[in-house]
């Protein structure tokens, strides 16, 4: 079992290399050094570059932070490439016994998002804003699910005291980093400090505090100091090792002076992609990607409004007056899950440069209840997308998520609105189904693009 303390070590060396391209961090350069030495076999790391490199940042931080809850990868989900990133890769290939190549099929990828959704809805991982000081964290709510305001910022901790996990704020005239960094390495005395770096910044400290472990992340903007301390048991640390890192990963002590991540702010124009489900004009589509609509439009039909919506499933039905020519998806079958699909969608305009082309697309669904998730997820625009089966069945839609990461945010997380879903949803709004067509095509033909324009 890896100490905490070397995984903290790791953690600080990976916010260093972040440094390099954001003011205020640093790496030791002999971690660097030894990191660097270990990586031998330069051409696989430079087939695996290629790979990366052609990823958006944002799906290179959804598998860092999901390498992080496999234990894989001790460091910042940042999206920076490095040795590291695929030495954690064929670290978890190793774990499934596949062959060690640094980079993810298709099939390692689902696994993957898989264990990591499992650990995270395990320990109950959340993000949220803290009241007391402004910074926003990731929580294991499950672990640490009694709350409490502290003197100086928030509590959370296990019903016995095996794990807790405290903010705190100090600011006011004369506030320094380096006096925070010395008191805390003083308070409470029985503190036994067995790592520590102090930067412009920020500052991290680690070691022994009685029986316990500890980890304290402080972090000043403009004569403020936001921290976060966590706290908690050595017997938990197989537990806790992993989500320390993802809690330092995700802390964003001022978010309004970076993107906080979470749910992000709706666009004034929104892509989507909508379903026709009968042949006088309802379109299944995307609940969020309708939210505060002033105008919705169908390319190629015109106007649309939506007329109804379901908060569970995410569902909206939007009804274009005076449609024809149109030509519905068959909604038929139960909610089975094939293990290959194709979804057919259309892609947000800056994803083909200004074009509104159907397009389709292999994915894997992974066996995980009515919210199966997809892998990969689709391009932007994709939300309300139609899922294929091998055999040309219509088995649901896609729906884009925001991912829950330890980092910036990422790519949304593609799911499954199944079949039985969307039929239950369209019976309790009257709408006869009666399309018998399947295949490839027949969903190509059904499926539009959904315009939502907002003031």
């Amino acid at each position: 079992m890896r100490s905490v303390n070397a995984i903290l070590l790791l953690l600080v060396g990976s916010l260093a290399a972040l440094a390099q391209n954001s003011p205020g961090v640093g790496q030791p350069t002999k971690l660097k050094a030894v990191h660097v030495a270990k990586s031998t076999k330069r051409p696989a790391i430079l087939s695996a570059r290629q790979t990366y490199e052609a990823m958006s940042n944002a799906e290179r931080v959804a598998i860092q932070s999901d390498l992080i809850w496999t234990s894989d990868f001790n460091g910042i989900a940042n999206g920076e490439f490095g040795d590291r990133f695929v030495i954690a890769v064929k670290s978890f290939q190793k774990t499934l016994g596949d062959k060690e190549t640094g980079v993810l099929n298709q099939q390692e990828r689902v696994q993957l998002a898989e264990l990591s959704r499992s650990r995270q809805e395990a320990a109950g991982w959340k993000i949220i804003a803290d009241p007391a000081t402004g910074a926003r964290l990731g929580l294991p709510t499950k672990i640490v699910p009694q709350t409490a305001e502290s003197k100086v910022g928030s509590r959370w901790q296990s019903a016995h005291g095996e794990a807790q996990v405290e903010t705190f704020h100090v600011n006011g005239p004369g506030t320094t980093l380096p006096a925070v960094y010395e008191r805390q390495k003083k308070e409470p005395p029985n503190r036994q400090i067995e790592y520590n770096v102090l930067k412009p910044d920020f500052f991290v400290i680690s070691g022994l505090q009685g029986l316990k472990k500890f980890y304290v992340r402080a972090h000043i903007l403009d004569g403020d100091v936001r921290g976060l301390t966590i706290l908690y048991d050595q017997a938990m640390e197989g537990i806790m090792d992993p989500i320390t890192v993802a809690m330092s990963s995700a802390f964003v002590p001022f978010p309004a002076a970076k993107e906080a991540g979470g749910a992000p702010a709706k666009r004034k124009v929104d892509y989507a992609t909508g379903i026709v489900v009968s042949a006088v004009g309802h379109i299944v589509t995307d609940r969020t990607m309708t939210e505060d609509c002033n105008v919705i439009t169908i390319t190629g039909f015109g106007s649309a409004e939506r007329i109804a919506d379901d908060k569970d499933s995410a569902l909206a039905l939007l009804r274009l007056n005076g449609a024809r020519n149109l030509a519905p998806v068959a909604i038929v079958g139960d909610a089975v899950r094939p293990a290959d699909v194709t979804l057919v969608g259309i892609a947000d305009p800056q994803a083909q440069d200004g074009g509104r082309a159907v397009t389709t697309g292999k994915a894997k669904l992974a066996p995980n209840g009515a919210a199966g998730a997809i892998e990969p997820s689709p391009a932007p625009g994709f939300s309300g997308a139609a899922v294929i089966d091998g055999g040309g069945r219509f088995v649901g839609m896609v729906q884009l998520k925001p991912r829950a990461v330890a980092g910036p945010p990422a790519a949304p997380q593609a799911v499954l609105v199944d079949v039985v879903t969307v039929r239950r949803f369209l019976d309790a709004h009257k709408v006869e189904t009666t399309a018998t067509s399947t295949g490839i095509e027949s969903a190509k033909a059904a499926v539009v693009r959904v315009i939502c324009v907002r003031k």
